[in-house]
């Protein structure tokens, strides 16, 4: 019986037999077990926090609280579960309702509806409290707090500041700038103005113009990062008292959480995600194949991104990549990816670009033009093709012919990796 590999691709998979290929490795999270439920997993974070009191000691009666929660962008961190059991801790502590603030660190995303605000509340909190958006570009609730040594003056929602004790929630996950999600990043860029956040995420360019991406801003890598240094600095005006987040399993589910000193407990969280979704490998390969593991992660191009970033790692240079993305509803995100990727014929006046007005979405387009300068970049997708030929990115509507583009007879010759979440795994060689 032959070893059949299955790639998702929008509502289907796409099948790739393993024994006609020279496999190195097929690039899965880990079998994480997990032995406890949701509720007493988030019971146990809050009753053994890290590095920090419990975080009813923290808190006194009379005093008020921000709690700076996720958007709906991020519901599948499953807030409605551990908000309430927060909020406990909270009241345990003397702290009345009137006294907590709910603060959704939309960074530059679009305002919420008052569903999504239940939503993310759940049932038991919806009723009791209201949530307030942060706007990054309303000025008069910002305040200026310093700026750090990479020279990003710090702008932080004036909500919070006024507030005895700042709380930060959410989730860790692999990011492919600051090398994983949640912790300070529920600050900046989750609460701070916008120009704080194009200042810090403007840090994911080398220095001199030319020289393109950052070496060291990647997923899972905050050594030497600068946007993780730099966010660390601007956290550090605000102090959070508590933090709490949530590590999700391949299934979807809460698999752990970290509570406490929002330095420490981070690290913590980030050992567990590499435990779970960080996959050792002995060598890159000369040929990646790599699916966004199908609808809605592979809607469009804008949310590929993750894929390509963790395919880059498993893949040589000057290799290939084969990238398994429908993208049914065309290239996404915002005009500057579309700008970056259609208007310009070489790479150089896109960074031209890119430093002189800085937008995520303009990195977005970036960083898969840069990758097909620095590989050769097969897109296995629904995109007229004509879209992504300035970007040198090729376009096919059948992974057997891109599968017959890059081997030809030379299979037993390619070293191959396949990856069939590579939404959500990091090939790391130790």
């Amino acid at each position: 019986m032959k070893n059949v590999t299955y790639m998702k691709y929008g509502n289907t998979k796409l099948p790739i037999c393993s024994d006609d290929y020279n496999i190195l490795q097929i690039i899965k999270s880990s079998n994480y077990e997990v032995t406890k439920s949701e509720d007493d997993i988030i019971a146990d974070a809050l009753e053994n926090p890290i590095d920090s009191a419990r975080l009813r000691e923290l808190v006194y009666p009379g005093q008020t609280v921000c709690l700076v929660i996720p958007d709906a962008t991020r519901a599948w961190q499953k807030t409605h579960k551990y908000l309430s059991k927060i909020v406990d801790e909270l009241i345990a502590g003397g702290i009345q309702d009137s006294d907590i603030v709910f603060l959704s660190a939309l960074g530059t995303h679009r305002p919420q509806t008052k569903e999504e605000h239940a939503t993310l509340l759940g049932e038991d909190l919806k009723d009791r409290f209201t949530v307030i958006d942060h706007d990054c570009h309303d000025k008069s609730n910002l305040v200026y707090v310093g700026k750090t040594t990479y020279g990003t003056p710090v702008s932080i929602n004036k909500l919070s500041l006024e507030c005895d004790h700042v709380i930060i929630t959410g989730a860790i996950i692999y990011h492919f700038l600051v090398g994983w999600s949640g912790g300070k990043k529920s600050l900046v860029p989750g609460i701070a103005s916008y120009e704080t956040i194009m200042a810090n995420h403007a840090l994911s360019l080398n220095d001199n113009l030319g020289h393109g991406t950052h070496p060291n801003v990647r997923s899972g890598n905050i050594r030497s990062n600068p946007l993780h240094d730099d966010m660390l600095q601007a956290a550090s005006f605000i102090r959070p008292t508590f933090m709490f987040n949530v590590i999700m399993g391949p299934d979807g589910n809460i698999a752990g959480a970290v509570a406490g000193n929002y330095i420490s407990a981070h690290e913590a969280g980030r050992n567990l995600v590499d435990s779970i979704d960080g996959v050792d490998i002995k060598e890159k390969a000369d040929v990646v194949i790599a699916s966004a593991g199908g609808y809605p992660k592979d809607i469009n191009l804008y949310q590929s991104i993750k894929t390509l970033i963790n395919a880059r790692e498993a893949a040589r240079d000057g290799g290939t990549i084969i990238l398994i993305s429908e993208c049914r509803e065309g290239i996404g995100g915002d005009s500057d990816i579309q700008d970056i990727i259609l208007n310009f014929d070489n790479l150089i006046d896109r960074e031209k670009s890119l430093r002189d007005r800085y937008s995520i979405s303009k990195f977005v387009g970036y960083y898969f033009c840069e990758t097909a300068e620095k590989f050769k970049l097969i897109l296995v997708s629904e995109l007229d093709p004509e879209i992504l030929r300035n970007a040198k990115v090729t376009v096919v509507k059948d992974l057997n012919q891109a599968l017959d583009m890059v081997y030809g007879e030379n299979t037993a010759k390619l070293k191959t990796h396949l990856m069939p979440q590579a939404a959500n795994t990091l090939p790391k060689i130790p």
